[in-house]
């Protein structure tokens, strides 16, 4: 995909400009990409929420260092959010009748609301009521964020304009934000206007790389976003389960869900147990769906199934290292290599470290802790904990532990088997982070999720 940074005009010469509004990750992400094709970005959010985030995303050093060379180059401008969405929309509505020589004062092309990051600063009623009164009724409005299904729909048919669209991020990856934007494997679009996606040319190249694309009204891309991640949740839980009859009958779960895998059938994403799911999209897509089915009186115990799976998967590596030691874990010091949600990224949200270290820490066991990409969101949430100590390599100190736990753990990283072996303790991996080969080899003992040594 060809990069040409370059701002876009409209007939009249006038500058446009991309409005975002919010400060989460997927808006910052829409940002750079935008940038990246040549757009110019407004980019309004509450300023010290967008430092934090961008603080928060350090581990994501491609979409950092893109950031920062297009703010310089004023190519994305963050600006603060307004109080008043009304005060933001009129001051592009006055931007648009002016002439031509006021080129300094960019108009809209397009507005792309981020519904997650603005609710605590504007109610629904006030940001609709602004963009239902603007005098540019023909610019395209895009909403992204996880709602309960159906509710942008709703959204959209109280917005008196037939551009709008709904923009589902169930493409990005943490931790390569930026490319998995860029070449998304699936690009969903609900439109409010069936087959108008023409009027979104700006994202073109976007849908043109998708590996995958499907356009539907609104509820139906809603209801499929929902849909999608609560699959993704219950094959996680499913082999979660299943991990634990694979205990009890000595049998590998990885070795198994390789095989399952091999069936077209199934295929093989999600199917690695561990200690669960984590991150911000997965819980809060199985909130909204158990919201939903609440307000219209369902029961959804499958999906109640998966939700007490997953707490209680969070917990079970610690069980496993409680009846090693028949419960004498009182003052013991233990390792801890990794703390985010999923390897490569560096963000905690819903991640086991946190039910871990809790326990750890009621029975007065000292933890030490290495997690390089997450190392600085645990110093902020742990800092003033004394049984806890951030390490800066996973090897160091590791002479003073009785066992060591991993938590999450990059395959590109590859672990020093004679340094494990040299301390010969106990490893507990709930993530299977370690091949057979390297169980085989291990002189010590080793406690996995449904995989017997």
């Amino acid at each position: 995909m060809s990069v040409h940074p370059s701002h876009a005009n409209n007939s009249h010469n006038k500058i446009k400009a991309c409005v975002i509004i919010g400060h989460s990750i997927e808006a910052i992400t829409s940002a750079v990409v935008l940038a990246s094709l040549g757009q110019l970005v407004h980019l309004y959010a509450d300023r010290e929420r967008l430092a934090q985030q961008l603080q928060q995303y350090g581990f994501e050093h491609h979409l950092q260092a893109l950031w920062q060379m297009y703010e310089q180059q004023q190519q994305i401008v963050p600006r603060a959010l307004p109080d008043s969405a009304a005060t933001l929309i009129q001051g592009y509505d006055r931007a648009q009748r002016l002439d031509s020589r006021h080129e300094q004062q960019p108009t809209a092309a397009l507005y792309w609301l981020f519904l997650d990051s603005i609710k605590s600063v504007w109610s629904e009623d006030s940001w609709l009521t602004a963009f239902n009164h603007s005098h540019q009724q023909v610019l395209p409005v895009i909403m992204s964020g996880i709602e309960q299904p159906g509710h942008i729909a709703g959204l959209a048919q109280r917005l008196q304009r037939a551009w709008v669209y709904y923009v589902p991020f169930v493409f990005l990856q943490d931790g390569d934000a930026y490319s998995s934007m860029l070449n998304p494997s699936l690009w969903l679009l609900g439109e409010k206007t069936a087959d108008s996606r023409q009027h979104l040319g700006l994202l073109a190249p976007l849908m043109q790389h998708a590996r995958a694309a499907h356009y539907a009204d609104i509820a139906t891309i809603e209801f499929a976003r929902s849909s999608i991640m609560a699959m993704l949740a219950t094959r996680v839980s499913f082999m979660n389960e299943m991990s634990r009859l694979a205990d009890s009958q000595q049998v590998d779960i990885k070795h198994v869900s390789r095989i399952m895998g091999l069936d077209e059938r199934v295929g093989g994403s999600y199917l690695q147990a561990g200690w669960g799911f984590g991150g911000n999209t997965l819980p809060t897509e199985l909130v909204k769906l158990q919201q939903s089915s609440q307000a219209h009186s369902l029961e959804m115990p499958l999906l109640q199934s998966v939700l007490h799976i997953n707490e209680d998967q969070k917990e079970l590596i610690f069980r496993k290292f409680w009846q090693y030691f028949d419960g004498f874990i009182d003052h013991k010091t233990v390792m801890i290599w990794g703390g985010s949600y999923k390897a490569g990224s560096g963000r905690t949200a819903d991640s086991a470290i946190h039910p871990l270290l809790a326990l750890l820490w009621s029975y007065n066991i000292r933890t030490l802790v290495y997690s390089d990409k997450a190392q600085s969101e645990l110093a902020a949430l742990y800092g003033q904990q004394p049984l806890l100590e951030l390490i800066g390599s996973p090897y160091q100190q590791l002479d003073k532990a009785q066992a060591v736990f991993i938590i999450s753990w990059s395959p590109r990283d590859q672990l020093d088997m004679t340094q494990l072996n040299q301390q010969a303790m106990p490893i507990f991996d709930a993530q299977n982070a370690l091949t057979r080969a390297q169980i085989n080899g291990l002189v010590g003992d080793y406690m996995g999720i449904g995989r017997a040594k």
